[in-house]
């Protein structure tokens, strides 16, 4: 049997919160296992090999009554730049760089929303993302992944664990003066948290050997976030207050089918349907949990990929299809509220 080296053609970076963003990992070749958009795939690159590549992620929020809502959230665009590196064919390290941009529709007085808006936008680099990822596999006994597999053996049930901590050094004291003097604060408009936050995650992927067109992924991992000191000086009295963004678990599944695929061309389409469950614990603020925020979330995710030799290019919808939020009608601009998210991602290895 031909030995080859699984090409790492496509890598996404995915986000999948409203107010921030986070990886998403998977490395697949022009034949062989399909990646999904979201979730992330239990295949690592290949030693030696390099992947760059960029991600947006574009959640459109629903509005409401001024009246209700005297502020309310537009829209997010989150960007982000990927390096990946494979170390081993075990072992892949990446660095994430994320740019956002924030929009929301303000009101001119927040007591009197009938005098007129004006938009806000908050712009900026975000917290960089270092993560490292272990995979490996199981044959007649779990072990690692060699160096060169046939397709047969990229047919192996594949494992990954992953874990990554961001560098806070994105901006988290930035004020919107246009209707206060000492400058309106909301921590969910700010491009940095403050403090690290770490990931933790847990993949396992299938290619059916009985239909290889088709390849199922479960991806779980954990978000954990620490309480920052921000500045809020529209406030009465002590100005400073401490935050703390709710953690977060999530639970992906997904499938991929190929479409079509040639080697001698070196193109492929994927179709990729994936379910996205996601837990939001309350946030706090002084050490208080805000009843107004947190909750779970399905989202559904319908899309396809395309490669071309090294290149790949992805695009995606995500909806929320079923949503279970804490005091559900007093949150705007949350997840779980949006009219859709639209991602897109284009990738690059050699």
């Amino acid at each position: 049997m031909v030995k080859r080296t699984a090409l790492a053609s496509l890598f996404l970076i995915g986000v999948s919160f409203a107010h921030h963003g986070t990886a998403t990992l998977g490395g697949v070749g022009l034949e062989g296992p399909g990646a999904p958009i979201e979730t992330s795939s239990s295949y690592t690159l290949p030693e030696g090999h390099w992947l760059f590549s960029l991600k947006l992620d574009y959640p459109k929020f629903r509005k409401y009554s001024f009246e209700n809502f005297p502020d309310q959230k537009d829209y997010y665009q989150f960007w982000t730049l990927g390096i990946g590196y494979g170390f081993k064919p075990w072992l892949s390290g990446y660095l994430f760089v994320p740019y956002y941009i924030k929009k929301e529709i303000k009101s001119l007085d927040e007591n009197d929303p009938s005098v007129g808006q004006y938009e806000y936008r908050n712009a900026g680099f975000a917290d960089p993302l270092i993560m490292v990822v272990f995979g490996f596999k199981y044959d007649e006994g779990f072990m690692l992944p060699p160096k060169r597999e046939s397709l047969d053996e990229l047919m192996d049930w594949r494992f990954s664990l992953y874990g990554g901590i961001s560098l806070p050094t994105g901006e988290t004291e930035k004020y919107d003066r246009k209707r206060n003097p000492n400058g309106d604060f909301s921590p969910d408009m700010a491009t940095g948290f403050g403090k690290p936050t770490i990931i933790l995650g847990f993949t396992a992927s299938k290619q059916l050997e009985s239909f290889p067109k088709l390849t199922f992924t479960l991806d779980t991992n954990y978000t954990k976030f620490f309480e920052h000191e921000y500045n809020y000086r529209q406030s009465i009295g002590s100005p400073r207050k401490k935050y703390k963004f709710g953690d977060e678990l999530r639970l992906n599944l997904a499938s991929v089918y190929k479409l079509y695929s040639s080697a001698e061309r070196g193109f492929r389409i994927d179709a990729v349907l994936e379910a996205n469950f996601q837990y939001n614990q309350k946030d706090k603020e002084d050490g208080i949990k805000l009843e107004d925020s947190g909750g779970k979330i399905l989202y559904g995710t319908f899309g396809g990929k395309l490669y071309y030799k090294n290149l790949s290019l992805a695009a995606g919808l995500k909806l929320p299809l079923w949503k279970d939020l804490n005091q559900h009608n007093q949150q705007q601009g949350a997840e779980g509220k949006e009219k859709y998210r639209l991602l897109m991602s284009l990738s690059f290895t050699f």
